[in-house]
């Protein structure tokens, strides 16, 4: 009965290895860990070697998990705006981390979340150990399985150094809440996936939080006129989730 686990529990120790001790550690360089990640995955993807069904790549099911990815994508998309026209939501955007250039903007909107974040996440996650968590436990039990371990691969950006020194209590519990929020939105993630039957819900579902949320935090600080502030907040935490360029 224990080795049936064996693949499943090597996997998640590899990806929070990856995740917490091993990124953080890359260059800074822009790009360095979009293609560290695309390459770990790739290394994932030849060792494990799931089937199509696994992976939620059966081209029978792309037009259902385009519709779902796409309702998901109009309602995250609709709540972002909401929070730019409501002053109150605004300036939770408003007190965002991060002012890049347009250029650094669009590099992280366009290549480095896509594929680094979205990409390599939803095969990582949705993809093979969802895959794996499904041969040996039901759909509910394996999409919290995993929605967990993705919770705590967001343990390294979910950490911030200069918070921890002022206050200890309180960066540990934006740490929990980060990990929860994430967890959370894996078990989101894991249903659009099992539902639709198709990898690309979770996708696109992955991506209009990120991306979109990204450039919510933008236009509110520029329309905003002030400059970013240095506390953890709403916008802090989108920038943070959005680490992978």
């Amino acid at each position: 009965m224990t080795r049936r686990f064996l693949p499943l529990a090597l996997t998640s120790v590899a990806l929070l290895v990856w995740g917490v001790l091993v990124v953080p550690r890359l260059p800074p360089a822009p790009g360095v860990r979009t293609t560290a990640n695309l390459l770990a995955v790739a290394v994932l993807l030849a060792v494990t070697r799931p089937s199509r069904t696994e992976l939620g790549l059966r081209r029978d099911r792309a037009g259902s998990g385009l519709r779902w990815g796409g309702l998901v994508l109009g309602v995250v998309g609709a709540a972002y705006v909401v929070a730019l026209l409501v002053p109150p939501l605004h300036e939770l955007l408003d007190d965002a981390a991060g002012t890049e250039t347009t250029a650094e903007l669009l590099l992280r909107v366009l290549v480095f979340i896509p594929l680094g974040t979205v990409l390599a996440e939803e095969l990582a996650f949705r993809g093979v150990l969802l895959g794996l968590a499904l041969r040996v436990l039901g759909p509910v039990r394996a999409a919290l399985v995993t929605s967990v371990v993705f919770g705590l691969w967001h343990l390294a950006t979910a950490r911030t150094p200069d918070a921890a020194v002022q206050d200890p209590l309180l960066s540990a519990v934006a740490v929990l809440g980060v990990v929860a929020a994430t967890a959370g939105a894996g078990v989101v993630f894991a249903f659009l996936r099992l539902r639709s039957g198709s990898l690309l819900a979770p996708v696109a579902a992955h991506l209009a939080t990120n991306a979109l949320g990204l450039v919510a935090v933008a236009i509110a600080v520029r329309s905003g006129g002030r400059p970013a502030l240095d506390t953890p907040d709403l916008g802090a935490v989108l920038s943070q989730l959005a680490w992978c360029g």
